[in-house]
């Protein structure tokens, strides 16, 4: 079949450090054809680097989207951004590749629901550790009962974020819950296959300018039935941690490191006094969502990582926020409990880039 022509919109870092190289090793079934900046300069140098020809500014990404010159949309824009261009190509009968979170709202998640199935185009969530080995082998280990019952979780997940960073900006929905606690909270649901009942958090910051919109450092905590729980960790102005671990009843599993892609990931299982190490060496996880995200297109089948899954963790943060103001515990009744969960079956494998491409007007999102 053809392959899937790909418009990416946002030309930050993270499409320019991965998925833009990524479509090297996507090719089988992706092709990059198009270009969506307000910056001509990264337009131009982009353009050339990756032979694209078609470059379009925001106020033209309409006609392009009813051109018919592109099938998918790849959102790399700031959270706030998200939903309102999502929408707009799918009402053009684009299909959606969109960086977490979906958007900053429930409300907005379903606004995109519905703007895909009155369209019918797909609509994927970019959960890219939905196919990678190391994360899905843990989720596999938790659900096959290696562990016993799974009674508690906890997740670490900071960064040092520079002065300036968008991800300071509270009006384009940055902070660290937004940014990196989604991953502790997806990493939650997938080990304990099962949503939260309630959520509580707490938040503080020291006397930073960096933390004048948004908060330093997040801690929550997930109630999930059965009496499990899951704490998280997760900050702005710490040392580099990305780890974490789930305790059973029989034996303990830790994913470190969990959530980067520029390094492999591995994890520690102890089973009494057994313990098994397991490491997997970098791949490019940004082909992978493509090359599974073409495949959706072409064979007209849901993703995994859909919209119903981006808008459960869009609502758990939603409700932790609501914690911190209130200092309550928050109730979560009315998420519904997906059936459907990331396996092994998902696994892609892609050939890691072997180094980060020279960045056009952008920096590295952490120090």
């Amino acid at each position: 079949m053809a392959r899937i022509r790909y418009a990416i919109i946002g030309l930050g870092h993270i499409a320019q450090a991965a998925m833009l190289p990524a479509f090297a090793h996507a090719r089988r079934n992706s092709a990059l054809v198009a270009l969506i900046s307000n910056d001509r300069e990264k337009l131009e140098r982009l353009g050339r680097r990756y032979k694209v020809k078609n470059l379009c500014h925001y106020e033209a990404a309409e006609q392009l989207f009813h051109s018919g010159e592109i099938d998918s949309l790849y959102i790399a824009l700031p959270n706030s951004r998200h939903a309102q261009w999502a929408i707009k190509a799918m009402q053009a009968g684009v299909h959606v590749l969109c960086e977490k979170p979906m958007a900053t709202t429930a409300q907005e998640c379903e606004r995109m629901l519905r703007a895909a199935r009155k369209a019918r185009v797909r609509l994927m969530i970019a959960y890219r550790l939905h196919f990678e080995r190391a994360n899905l082998e843990a989720a596999q280990i938790v659900r096959s009962g290696t562990l016993g019952e799974p009674r508690y979780f906890n997740a670490q997940f900071s960064q040092q974020v520079p002065v300036g960073n968008i991800r300071l900006d509270g009006k384009l929905g940055g902070g660290p819950l937004w940014d990196i606690g989604i991953y502790c909270i997806n990493a939650a649901r997938s080990s304990f296959a099962a949503e939260p009942t309630r959520v509580w958090a707490t938040a503080n910051s020291r006397r930073d300018r960096r933390f004048r919109e948004v908060p330093e450092t997040v801690t929550a905590v997930l109630e999930f039935p059965g009496q499990r729980v899951a704490s998280i960790n997760c900050s702005f102005g710490a040392a580099d941690r990305s780890r974490y671990e789930i305790v059973g009843t029989k034996g303990s599993l830790v994913v470190d490191p969990a959530f980067h892609y520029a390094e492999g990931l591995g994890y520690q299982l102890e089973i009494g006094k057994r313990r098994k190490v397991k490491t997997f060496a970098r791949s490019d996880q940004f082909a992978a969502e493509l090359v599974y995200f073409s495949d959706c297109v072409q064979k007209k089948r849901e993703p995994e990582p859909s919209g119903e899954e981006g808008m459960i963790d869009v609502a758990i943060i939603e409700a932790l926020h609501r914690s911190i103001r209130t200092g309550k515990w928050v109730s979560l009744a009315r998420v519904a409990n997906r059936k459907r969960r990331p396996s092994l079956r998902q696994e892609i494998r892609r050939p890691a880039v072997p180094r980060e491409p020279k960045l056009v007007k952008a920096k590295a999102p952490h120090a």
